[in-house]
């Protein structure tokens, strides 16, 4: 799909509002000292930029369809040991 300049305006309107909101509620964990819990915020601001693109990237698809693509393919169910008599 080719980007055009309202999906990158889109993208940065949505990641701004997003990020904007996160970092008033996270502004601690951003400037903590514990280098372990600022990389996780610094994740999570990274996942609100990828939401955002993917959000503006599919204004054509329905609500559903955009969830499935955030989520992204569901994890395969975890496969029983094999535990036999011996």
């Amino acid at each position: 799909m080719a980007k055009t300049d309202d999906t990158i305006e889109n993208r940065v309107y949505l990641f701004e509002s997003l990020a904007s909101s996160y970092v008033a509620a996270a502004s601690e964990l951003l400037s903590s000292e514990d280098a372990a819990v600022r990389e996780r915020a610094r994740r999570a601001l990274a996942e609100l930029a990828y939401v955002s693109c993917i959000v503006a990237d599919t204004q054509h698809l329905s609500a559903e369809q955009v969830r499935e693509r955030v989520l992204g393919a569901p994890e395969p169910a975890p496969k029983p040991k094999a535990g036999g008599r011996r």
